[in-house]
């Protein structure tokens, strides 16, 4: 039996999310430096496990304030906490290229079910041979469940940063050699 390995390829990814401002607009903002992998035992998508590791202080909404504030201890508190971390063993399959990926989401020493919906973007050689796959996977998760509370309210009654924060992620993984197990 062969157990596909895949290493995720961060340059031909991303990892965006999206948060309420003053209740209004969404501030969108991403992760630029992070890895992860996927193993797919004897090429079974229900027993995938997938991990990520991502560095907190490369947090990036374009905006240098405020991307100092999301590193601080109001937020991640990126000189206690550097990393934010997912491991997933678990997917159900939908049909259709759709499935659901069950894993942990740590933030902060706080770790979390996170369940992502998952789609196939289908899979390609690349032009040096190598075998991609494509995913899109979203998840909405409430940031105070992770001890991201810092807010402040407003003269209105709202508050100035929402508490649902949207996970949108699109991956491109490369199939690595094949590992064969006996």
């Amino acid at each position: 039996m062969t157990t596909e390995h895949w290493a995720i390829d961060a340059s031909h990814s991303w990892l965006h999310f999206w948060v309420r401002h003053l209740g209004l607009a969404r501030v969108r903002g991403q992760f630029s430096r992070w890895t992860g992998a996927i193993v797919v035992p004897d090429g079974d998508p229900a027993r995938a496990t997938v991990t990520v590791l991502v560095d907190a202080s490369s947090v990036d909404t374009g905006v240098a304030d405020r991307d100092a504030h999301l590193r601080s201890a109001d937020f991640f508190d990126v000189a206690h906490h550097p990393d934010v971390t997912f491991a997933a063993g678990r997917f159900e399959p939908l049909g259709d290229g759709a499935g659901r990926l069950c894993g942990d989401l740590t933030i902060k020493d706080t770790t979390r079910p996170v369940t992502l919906t998952v789609r196939s973007q289908g899979r390609a050689l690349d032009p040096w041979g190598n075998e991609r796959a494509g995913f899109s996977a979203h998840a909405a998760i409430d940031r105070r469940d992770f001890g991201l509370i810092w807010n402040q309210t407003l003269d209105t009654g709202g508050v100035l940063v929402g508490d649902l924060v949207e996970l949108e992620i699109e991956i491109e993984a490369v199939r690595q050699p094949g590992v064969r197990v006996a």
